[in-house]
């Protein structure tokens, strides 16, 4: 074994994504700190965010002359050997990948929102500051907030969470707003399936969130935030609660934030585990302490918000997007992306995929390069039959449909969404009668209640689908499914019953087979990833 010198510690970073914690990432960092604390080599272990190649995780990078070299996916076990073999020079083995930035999957990305997470360590103040951190704030803070409104405004930045509004005009309806008490809520109630991109921003690169909403607060002039996060990513709030400590120990949140005349905080909520909060105004509810269930609009948020107040509700990516717009400018953030849909998108390939991860592109790269060229195909090896695009709630695509670009208008055309990025694949095992009834028996489980369309005529679907596949009635059957659609889309309350019968609609229409009669004893299973593993990295 080759010994390292004690003032010449070797840097090698270690994820502490939850994804890579939850395929040992912690096992292989204190197997590389007990070989530093035995002497034998002088290493110092950084915990960073994922780079979001989740089917290498752990993936363990060197820092070398040359660059960050990685390996993986890399198992406790195999460090002993790693070590030994010279990993710490970079050397040649069989779990070598190379040079990280040089990599194919990351090459030839246009990371923005994501070019900080997987490089540094998420709560270190001094990554955050070497890497570009608060330039954009800075740059905010010396200019009124109408000319930072119209900023944001002009890039293009439109609501990552699925909707696609832009986000300037949203702001613009609160700064004109002339209540005393205004608020910032970012929506981190990240629930639709095959999606990870906020949780991997919390957990990566907590600071240009929280930097992305005091932005907004300058920008309308707010005094209080809160950031509403699903129970189910405490590693996501453990973080973010510790970066918002950090935050104001360094004067970049609370009063006379930067020296300047801003007075702004941070609170974090956690939810309960409702996916109807995901939708701003249930999440409002909920952050006030209420039941979540959908408020009729008009008012919107932005007038009539958090306890009555104006109010910007954006999720995280869009809000973590903003530093990079003031930063760099708003014409550089909008020469990217096409027609409408300006900068990028982070995609998340999910399902039954054999590269699963994070795609970070302009709008525009087509459905095809995301699934196969970066994707791979499919984790089984059959072939692709379908992608559902933006969450239980969005279309099933065909192969046929792949050369469809990336873009909220072009999706929009063909009766889908791109939503928040998440692309779920299946391959040709796949049901799309049991599909079409997962979506309305989602519905039923995860509704509010308030509005009669999505409340009953959710239950109503899954009973029909059930008579169309059992063979009774069908043609009339299919008729009465197509009515109750048309009734839960114009009727319904808010985009949870409203975006219901996508993905069904989508299901008949590009796989009516999948509806002929069957026997009768044989009973349809929803497989949301047919052949999948986990999150992103089946």
């Amino acid at each position: 074994m080759m010994k390292v010198s004690s003032d010449s510690a070797v840097t090698v970073y270690v994820p502490r994504d939850s994804a890579a914690r939850s395929v040992g990432a912690d096992k292989v960092a204190d197997a590389l700190q007990r070989a530093a604390a035995s002497g034998e080599f002088a290493i110092d272990v950084v915990r960073n965010g994922s780079r979001g190649m989740l089917w290498l995780e752990p993936l363990v990078e060197v820092a070398t002359p040359n660059g960050r070299v990685g390996y993986g996916p890399v198992a406790p076990s195999d460090v002993e050997g790693l070590l030994a073999a010279g990993m710490l020079d970079g050397a040649d083995h069989p779990l070598r990948l190379g040079v990280v930035d040089e990599l194919p999957w990351l090459a030839r990305q246009t990371r923005v929102t994501f070019a900080r997470v997987g490089v540094t360590d998420p709560l270190s103040t001094q990554d955050y500051l070497r890497h570009g951190g608060l330039v954009g704030l800075r740059a905010a803070l010396e200019r009124a907030p109408a000319d930072v409104v119209t900023e944001v405004t002009e890039s293009g930045l439109r609501g990552r969470g699925g909707a696609g509004f832009p986000a300037g005009i949203k702001w613009k309806t609160v700064l004109e707003c002339t209540d005393e008490l205004k608020f910032v809520c970012c929506n981190a109630d990240e629930g639709d399936s095959g999606t990870f991109a906020d949780r991997m921003v919390m957990e990566g690169d907590p600071f240009m969130l929280i930097e992305g909403m005091t932005i907004a607060a300058h920008a309308v002039g707010a005094s209080e935030g809160y950031i509403y996060i699903r129970s189910e990513y405490p590693d996501a709030v453990a973080t973010m609660r510790s970066a918002i400590e950090i935050a104001r120990e360094h004067g970049w949140l609370g009063t006379h934030i930067l020296g300047s005349a801003l007075d702004f905080d941070l609170h974090i909520r956690v939810g309960a585990g409702a996916y109807i909060c995901g939708e701003e105004t249930s999440m409002l509810e909920s952050l006030e302490g209420k039941r979540g269930t959908v408020r009729a609009k008009p008012p919107i948020p932005a007038i009539e918000g958090l306890f009555g107040k104006p109010t910007v509700v954006n999720n995280v990516l869009t809000l973590a997007t903003v530093p990079t717009v003031l930063a760099n400018g708003a014409k550089a953030y909008q020469e990217l992306g096409v027609e409408r849909s300006r900068g990028t998108q982070v995609f998340q390939l999910g399902g039954n995929i054999a590269h699963g991860g994070i795609v970070e592109t302009a709008f525009g790269v087509t459905l095809r390069e995301l699934v196969e060229d970066y994707g791979g195909g499919t984790f089984s090896g059959r072939p692709v039959r379908t992608v559902q695009v933006g969450g239980p709630l969005g279309a099933y695509l065909p192969t046929s449909m792949f050369d469809l670009p990336m873009d909220y208008e072009a999706f929009a055309a063909v009766g889908a969404m791109v939503g928040h990025g998440g692309i779920v694949v299946f391959d040709d095992s796949v049901d799309m009668a049991a599909q079409a009834r997962f979506a309305m028996e989602f519905c039923a489980e995860e509704s509010c209640g308030k509005c009669t369309p999505c409340r009953v005529g959710s239950v109503r679907g899954v009973e029909v689908i059930d008579k169309i596949v059992a063979g009774q009635q069908r043609d009339e059957n299919l008729a009465l499914l197509e009515d109750l659609c048309d009734l839960m889309t114009d009727g319904s309350l808010c985009a949870m019953g409203g975006l219901t019968p996508m993905p069904v609609r989508s299901a008949i229409t590009h796989f009516p087979d999948d509806f002929l009669a069957r026997d009768r004893g044989q009973e349809i299973q929803p497989t949301q990833a047919s052949g999948a593993r986990t999150e992103g990295t089946a």
